[in-house]
């Protein structure tokens, strides 16, 4: 069997929050208990300050940029993961030249009840 990618495509993203995104998760192959995003920050951008009843943690990518979580700012780079709680407000700010890539992954207690019950209903059929 081979591998089931999905290929970022950068000329067809979503605008969200701000951003430049491309939702991965949900799909169809795949029975996770999340779902996730490639998102884009163009230089000068700020995302939209927001909150959620999710968790959710950032992954960079590609770039540096500054999370701003609760009123707090803190330097996020290529590598490194941010996690927010459930209604922290926070957001993402290029005020760099040059472009941010990060992957966004989220969760609440739904999607992982989605997940155990597909899970189960596989195993036992």
């Amino acid at each position: 069997m081979a591998a089931e990618i999905v290929h970022l495509q950068s000329d067809n993203l979503l605008h969200e929050y701000g951003l430049h995104t491309q939702r991965l998760q949900p799909w169809d192959v795949v029975n996770a208990p999340f779902e996730g995003s490639w998102a884009l920050a163009l230089p000068g951008t700020r995302s939209t300050l927001h909150s959620h009843h999710e968790h959710e943690i950032f992954i960079a990518v590609r770039g540096s940029a500054v999370i701003e979580c609760d009123g707090d700012q803190t330097p996020f780079a290529a590598g490194d993961v941010a996690f927010f709680q459930p209604g922290k407000r926070h957001r993402l700010l290029n005020d760099g030249e040059d472009e941010f890539m990060f992957y966004s992954v989220w969760w609440d207690e739904e999607m992982s009840e989605r997940f155990l019950a597909k899970n189960r209903a596989k195993t036992q059929s």
